[in-house]
């Protein structure tokens, strides 16, 4: 499916903007549709837009769906000081309370770690989760992969330079590779994420989320009791295999709650570039819950 042109450019801006006051400052986010809350919470170094294909999906199928700005992202307030999952989890929890919970909650990357924090702490809050190709065990390194499979060299290489070099650059020509198949609106997008990043503080608080390393996400693993649904997408760079991170995630949240899901050809972030796959995945594993 062919992802439909924003009418402005990158989608910032596009909808109305409310916020909501944590701990440490304020959050953006927008909402559309009626029905049962779905909060979506970005990856590191994007925006709340980037769920702009995918938000009106679900809004569709029947749902109240609210993205989210991380801190110090988008339209977020800057000026923190860390930018953890932990962070995030409480950030999102907080807005999932101020929209009167409870969520199912979306996280990718970064998010979907978080998501698993939030999902353990506070399980009254959340509903269940979806992860799309999330960070939600320490990342290691893997050598042999790095000489064998040149999707995650590339990835991997570009990752580097963007943190020792404070690169936005470099984190653009990571996109390029994270997003196999590029949305029709790319150029747009990409131009509206440089200017955001490029607004003061704004690439230094992206560089935060850089400073940890999923420990805390992986500790609460075997604590959450609500369902989860693990997407990976089989083209992902920052992996050496999607699909055995996400089957090593499913296996370590208690038996019987974690689904996993591949969507082939896909890269990091499969909600923009594959939204209807993405949607009908999160559908239909709503669906299931709901007649559990």
């Amino acid at each position: 499916m062919n992802s439909p042109v924003l009418p402005n450019p990158g989608g910032v801006g596009a909808a109305s903007t409310s916020y909501v006051t944590v701990d440490g400052g304020r959050l953006a986010y927008e909402s559309t549709g009626e029905g049962p809350l779905i909060v979506l919470a970005h990856g590191i170094g994007d925006l709340r837009q980037s769920y702009r294909f995918l938000a009106p999906l679900l809004a569709a199928a029947g749902y109240r769906v609210v993205s989210a700005d991380l801190r110090g992202h988008g339209e977020s307030s800057t000026g923190w000081e860390s930018i953890s999952r932990s962070d995030v989890a409480s950030d999102l929890l907080a807005l999932v309370r101020h929209l009167g919970g409870p969520a199912v909650l979306v996280g990718q990357s970064l998010s979907g770690g978080a998501a698993t924090i939030a999902a353990a702490r506070a399980p009254e809050l959340i509903s269940a989760v979806v992860e799309l190709n999330p960070f939600t065990r320490v990342p290691k390194t893997d050598l042999g992969a790095m000489l064998r499979v040149r999707r995650y060299r590339r990835g991997g290489l570009l990752m580097g330079a963007t943190v020792a070099f404070r690169s936005l650059g470099m984190w653009l020509r990571y996109l390029n590779v994270a997003y196999p198949a590029k949305p029709d609106d790319w150029a747009a997008y990409t131009t509206a994420l440089r200017a955001k990043l490029s607004e003061p503080e704004r690439m230094k608080q992206f560089l935060l989320t850089m400073r940890t390393n999923g420990a805390d996400a992986e500790a609460e693993l075997a604590h959450v009791t609500v369902p989860a649904l693990i997407i990976m997408g089989s083209a992902d760079p920052d992996f050496p295999d999607p699909e055995a991170e996400g089957a090593a995630i499913v296996a370590a949240l208690p038996p019987g709650i974690g689904t996993l899901e591949i969507v082939e050809g896909a890269g990091h972030y499969l909600h923009a570039e594959r939204p209807a796959e993405t949607a009908a995945l999160v559908t239909r594993f709503l669906a299931s819950r709901s007649r559990a």
